[in-house]
């Protein structure tokens, strides 16, 4: 069956540019030029997947996201014309899957899109069920929850993987690719700075609540899980 992709941006250059190389690569595509117009096509037509500009009129990308992810699951790509950290973490908080910013190559924004699909048209590698317990840190896999000293954390769905995977090895340190292959699968495309905007949205989380020793960098090579004792990092 044939995926159709919404290509939501004001700027009719780039929806043709996208909407050309997505058609090309097979893909059926649909065009909106604003958030709110991108709302109306979704009620009215299914989609496999939404590009969604960030900077737009009427209604812009992160308000367009929040509600389609109110909704439901619809897979969402992130465009930016700013490659600000502000807009990297919105878009990963509500739950984009993916972002690229301008200016980019249509083939790489073909290549992010058919990973995504082929992510959600598969069962996702099932994490463990039983809980982690790791200094002051808690994991309760079942109900997708995490504590620290009996104090929980919200966490979104990516954020909790990611820490779960570090929890379970504290003795290894995981390159971003290794931490991409446990949370995602093999041969999902993703950015290493996409792994760095999650691992330091879990660090001010905790580190709001004295948990400042979460996780360690290791210089050249990735992550490992930290003490997780309370002290600082």
């Amino acid at each position: 069956m044939q995926r159709t992709v919404l290509v939501v941006d004001d700027d009719p250059h780039i929806r043709d540019l996208l909407v050309f190389a997505l058609q090309k690569a097979g893909l059926a595509t649909r065009q909106a030029a604003d958030g709110e117009a991108a709302l109306v096509d979704l009620q009215a037509h299914p989609s496999d997947l939404v590009i969604l500009d960030i900077n737009m009129p009427r209604m812009d990308g992160i308000e367009t996201c929040r509600r389609i992810r109110a909704e439901g699951d619809l897979p969402v790509l992130f465009l930016s014309s700013r490659d600000e950290e502000i807009d990297r973490i919105l878009g990963i908080e509500l739950g984009a899957d993916d972002y690229v910013t301008k200016p980019f190559s249509p083939r790489e924004v073909v290549a992010r899109v058919a990973a995504i699909l082929r992510r959600v048209s598969r069962t996702p590698p099932p994490l463990p069920t039983n809980a982690v317990a790791h200094g002051r840190l808690t994991l309760d896999g079942e109900g997708w929850r995490a504590a620290w000293n009996g104090t929980e954390v919200s966490l979104t769905v990516t954020e909790f993987a990611i820490l779960r995977v570090l929890a379970e090895a504290p003795r290894m340190v995981f390159s971003r690719d290794a931490i991409i292959d446990r949370v995602h699968g093999p041969g999902f495309a993703m950015t290493d700075r996409t792994i760095d905007s999650h691992v330091r949205n879990l660090r001010a989380k905790f580190d709001a609540i004295g948990g400042g020793d979460l996780i360690e960098t290791r210089a050249g090579i990735g992550y490992q899980i930290g003490p997780c004792a309370g002290g600082a990092a």
